[in-house]
């Protein structure tokens, strides 16, 4: 798995209450933004969840080979299975889920076994994140924008509601491609806002260059 933009943007973005203290990270890949919240919290507690056997194995091994291995934990298992298995809440739930529905065919059959939402529909994904997330918790996910009404539904029939929206453009010319999204138990006026990242091809915009300063040498 490589290490997208999407990963990045939502690890950096998601806010961190100072009392966090559980974390699950869903379809996890290479551990990207469990690492970073490993990173930017004192969270003892960041459990990954990967289906993937080589996608596991290799969000293991960063784990191991950074320096907060001892909080960060990986699960090969599907969320159906481990939502099935654990007692445990978490005070935030994360996920960059699958979302490419049309492109099966052209990608390699274990990224695409990580990006198609067949593997895990965003239904499957809220159901269970409300089941595992702590009454005072929030849960995060990156989708793309023309899904945003339909995410929003299927989370408001799971009791979540929107805290923080960010809407996000590649470039400042272009439509929107993704939606940030912080949800709650709580109802209440989410914080709407609007991001680019770049202002022209590798020329990158101040609110972007601020949002990822920490993750990128």
């Amino acid at each position: 798995m490589k290490v997208g933009t999407d990963g990045v943007l939502l690890g950096a973005w998601v806010k961190i209450n100072k009392d966090l203290d559980s974390v699950l990270d869903i379809g996890t890949g290479t551990g990207l933004i469990a690492l970073q919240l490993a990173q930017r919290s004192v969270c003892q507690t960041i459990d990954a969840l990967e289906i993937e056997a080589n996608a596991f194995e290799q969000a293991v091994e960063n784990f191991e080979n950074s320096q907060w291995g001892d909080r960060l934990f990986c699960y090969h298992a599907s969320l159906d299975e481990f939502a099935n298995e654990i007692d445990d809440t978490y005070d935030l739930v994360i996920s960059n889920p699958p979302f490419y529905d049309n492109s099966f065919k052209e990608l390699e059959h274990k990224r695409a076994l990580a990006r198609h939402t067949k593997s895990l529909t965003f239904e499957e994904l809220l159901f269970h994140t409300s089941k595992l997330l702590s009454e005072k918790g929030t849960c995060a996910f990156i989708i793309p924008y023309n899904e945003e009404m339909k995410f929003l539904e299927l989370a408001s029939g799971n009791n979540l509601f929107p805290q923080r929206i960010t809407r996000v453009k590649g470039n400042i010319q272009t439509n929107f491609k993704r939606t940030l999204i912080q949800l709650s138990f709580s109802k209440m006026p989410p914080k709407i806002k609007e991001m680019a990242i770049e202002i022209e091809r590798h020329i990158y915009t101040e609110d972007y260059k601020n949002l990822v300063l920490d993750f990128y040498l």
